[in-house]
């Protein structure tokens, strides 16, 4: 597990301002806090708590619920494999342990740097090109371990700039 850095909870506040401060709000709320943040900082949570009045507990049961959220800080750069059916059959599992050889961290985990978070998914909805590696925002179909190095470096959130 990472430690959490301090967080800036203006941002928190600008996001809040934007909502009806009602337990119905919740779910967008953390949509966009993981978007501010890249992930769902524990503080923040406390504060989104208090402000919509919904229990702490229901906050984190929510957060851990759906896979989007993240309750560690996430990676720069996320880079999902898809291990479907077809992906499955076609090697992804080669991609993972490639991944693994080349950053250092295995599924579900950051670098130490925050640049790169190895997700694993059931599917893409991109058979046809399996197996697909997704880096940031580039798929990359047919995907070959050999390969990872340059889809790392093509698809990272640093060189999209």
């Amino acid at each position: 597990m990472i430690e959490q850095p301090c967080v800036d909870l203006a941002k928190a506040d600008d996001i809040l301002e934007q909502y009806p401060l009602e337990e119905p709000s919740l779910i967008q709320v953390l949509q966009d806090v993981q978007r501010a943040y890249n992930y769902l900082p524990c503080d923040v949570l406390v504060k989104v708590a208090e402000a919509l009045d919904v229990p702490l507990a229901k906050v984190f049961s929510v957060s851990t619920f759906y896979k989007a959220f993240a309750l560690d800080p996430q990676g720069e750069t996320v880079v999902k494999v898809c291990l479907g059916t077809a992906c499955h059959i076609r090697g992804a599992g080669m991609l993972v342990e490639e991944l693994e050889r080349q950053l250092g961290v295995g599924p579900d985990q950051t670098t130490e740097d925050l640049k790169f978070t190895i997700k694993t998914v059931n599917c893409v909805g991109a058979c046809a090109m399996a197996p697909v590696m997704i880096v940031g925002e580039k798929y990359w179909g047919n995907a070959k371990p050999a390969r990872v190095g340059k889809y790392l470096n093509q698809g990272s959130a640093s060189d999209e700039n």
